[in-house]
């Protein structure tokens, strides 16, 4: 490094030590202060000084020269907020329908709710003579009961859920619906709002089937209990997680 004494001007007759009168001490001073500077120039080559550390000394040294300065912090981002993806899990089918069977006996108001276990989803099985009255949509005082309790249930999952409707094969010869396939898909529409009322969070898919699937009821069965089987709404529950 050039010494400061190579700027200063040549020594005059007058002041044969070749500095200034008064001021030499500033030389001295100019050159320690050079000195120091490589020092903490190489010893910060020579070491390993991460970003985070770094940045927490500066704003130490910051605080205590400027105290008065002001300083922000970001916000910690809420787990919960917006643009936060939330994971969800659908509950095991074989937990589910073992507690909901456990359940059946306890409420009379479910007397006459079938639950079945099948291959690739749960079906609650609602008898359309106890949720509605005959040839309607709307709610019987017991329907909307047994619904309650159901839906208080199944409102603590996310499994899809998706609602069939439907009826006998007997034609429709009065009320307000044409034909067997409107009143089926009213009340699975009636059934899917009322789920949604007391607590299920996700999207539930309603169908109406008429009497297209009489054929598949057991025919040893007599033919009253056949029939009055034929007008349900089932509630197939799913082994995925519903859309939001």
């Amino acid at each position: 490094m050039q010494s400061a004494y190579q700027h200063l001007p040549e020594a005059d007759a007058g002041n044969p030590s070749g500095r200034p009168a008064g001021n030499g001490w500033m030389v001295t001073f100019v050159d320690l202060v050079s000195l120091m500077l490589t020092f903490f120039v190489m010893l910060f080559a020579m070491s390993n000084v991460t970003a985070d550390r770094w940045g927490n000394l500066v704003e130490a040294m910051a605080h205590q020269l400027n105290p008065s300065r002001e300083t922000t912090q970001p916000l910690k981002s809420d787990t919960q907020g917006i643009g936060q993806k939330q994971e969800f899990n659908a509950i095991n089918l074989d937990y589910l329908a073992e507690i909901l069977q456990r359940d059946l006996p306890t409420n009379p108001e479910l007397d006459g709710v079938v639950v079945r276990r099948l291959d690739d989803r749960l079906a609650v099985s609602l008898p359309g003579d106890l949720a509605f009255a005959p040839g309607s949509a709307r709610f019987a005082k017991a329907g909307r009961a047994a619904l309650g309790l159901l839906g208080s249930s199944l409102s603590k999952i996310d499994n899809r859920i998706e609602v069939y409707g439907h009826t006998d094969p007997s034609p429709r010869r009065a009320g307000p619906y044409a034909s067997n396939w409107e009143l089926s898909l009213d009340r699975a529409l009636a059934v899917a709002a009322e789920m949604r009322r007391v607590g299920y969070r996700r999207e539930i898919a309603a169908y109406g089937l008429g009497d297209s699937r009489y054929a598949d009821l057991s025919t040893a069965l007599p033919e009253v209990e056949r029939l009055m089987l034929a007008r349900r709404v089932d509630i197939i529950i799913r082994p995925t997680v519903g859309e939001p």
